[in-house]
């Protein structure tokens, strides 16, 4: 999700932002913060909410944030609200100013408008300004892990305050049910399972429910979930935030960006970087991530678990053809990612000689695929002639 301004009636993702629903929001958001809210005007925001920026009765502006009333909205609305109020105080990201349990509703502090990572990467930001975006980005994510830090019982209390006796947010479940159901998903391109691909998988999916080298993250680390504000990034979009394994998030930067629709290469001497601009800033949680063998295994596996992963919500569009994943933004086709996915990961895990299955099960994969005949996903056309050592 990205702040930035709408027309007067929108509709987020799958959320319509009716004149009822509008209506319906701000008086929830009203209630909450205990003020008389006007003048909303619908945000863009995820296919799980919907976002509205309001006046206060100071004439000041706040982002009125409100969930549909199943399962899901409440575990979104219980993670964002827990996590604001974990991460407020950071400056990393908005504060929580009131949230109900009832309406499902988070009232939060206005970022203002400013552009996303992912804007300056897909626009026409000059190469150094784009490179600067994305290390700020990596050392924001790391600031934010290291604010967070020890607090994870304090997380949970918070959690469960919001959760009322709802169910939790199922993400990481959802994860490793993906990473293990990965062989009948390549038996649709008549790839059969290797020898041993079963127990390489589940050790896979056990990063999921990983209790080393936990972190606090925004859960949804895409390029877009975030605002590159003159002093700094700002992340947004709190719906799966929560502790996990610190290598999740680091894959982002080496693949990069594991479950995101606005991917291209970035030149690997930037990309290394900004990895060691996150990995600097979590060893001060972690201290033994200096262990290079610690830090690299935990990262290619992570690489295994967001490329199987990959393949519940890509293979389907991918099988289908080769439409781009945005359609009004520059962004790779559903055969190209996917195919970028499998080589990047094949070419982590043979260098290394580890997960020998799952080298053969993504090679084979790569080969069975080779008729579809697409391009090698090309860099961010802003980083294009970036120097490929970062020099």
């Amino acid at each position: 999700m990205r702040y930035g301004t709408e027309g007067p009636v929108a509709v987020v993702g799958l959320v319509p932002v009716t004149p009822p629903a509008v209506a319906a929001a701000v008086a929830a958001g009203s209630a909450a913060l205990g003020t008389p809210l006007t003048d909303p005007v619908p945000l863009a925001g995820s296919a799980r909410s919907a976002v509205l920026r309001c006046r206060d009765g100071a004439g000041a502006t706040v982002v009125v944030k409100s969930y549909p009333q199943d399962d899901y909205g409440a575990a979104s609305f219980a993670a964002e609200a827990a996590g604001l109020a974990l991460t407020g105080a950071s400056g990393l990201g908005p504060r929580l100013l009131a949230a109900d349990e009832a309406s499902l509703t988070v009232v939060m502090s206005d970022l203002g408008d400013a552009p996303s990572l992912a804007d300056v990467l897909l626009g026409g930001s000059a190469a150094a300004a784009a490179a600067a975006a994305l290390l700020s980005w990596a050392g924001a994510l790391g600031r934010l892990a290291v604010h967070a830090a020890y607090r994870e019982s304090e997380h949970a209390r918070l959690l469960a305050q919001y959760l009322a006796g709802r169910p939790g947010n199922r993400l990481l479940a959802e994860l490793g049910d993906r990473i293990r159901g990965v062989a009948a998903r390549a038996a649709l391109l008549g790839v059969p399972e290797p020898a041993g691909l079963a127990a390489e998988l589940a050790a896979v999916a056990g990063l999921t429910r990983a209790t080393r080298y936990r972190v606090f993250s925004p859960g949804d680390a895409c390029p877009d979930n975030n605002q590159v504000a003159p002093d700094g990034v700002r992340f947004l979009d709190y719906e799966d935030a929560g502790f996990h394994s610190v290598f999740l998030d680091a894959a982002y930067l080496r693949m990069p960006f594991s479950t995101c629709w606005c991917v291209f290469r970035l030149p690997a001497g930037l990309a290394a970087e900004a990895e060691a601009d996150y990995r600097s800033a979590v060893c001060r949680v972690h201290a033994d991530l200096t262990d290079d063998a610690v830090w690299q295994r935990g990262v290619r596996q992570a690489m295994a678990a967001w490329t199987m992963n990959s393949m519940g919500w890509l293979l389907n569009q991918a099988l289908a053809g080769n439409a781009p994943l945005s359609e009004d933004r520059p962004a790779p086709g559903a055969r190209q990612l996917l195919r970028h996915r499998w080589r990047v990961l094949a070419a982590e895990l043979t260098a290394a000689g580890e997960l020998p299955a799952l080298t053969a099960l993504v090679t084979d994969l790569l080969a069975a695929t080779e008729s579809w005949q697409v391009p090698e996903l090309g860099p961010y056309p802003v980083l294009r002639d970036w120097p490929a050592s970062g020099d």
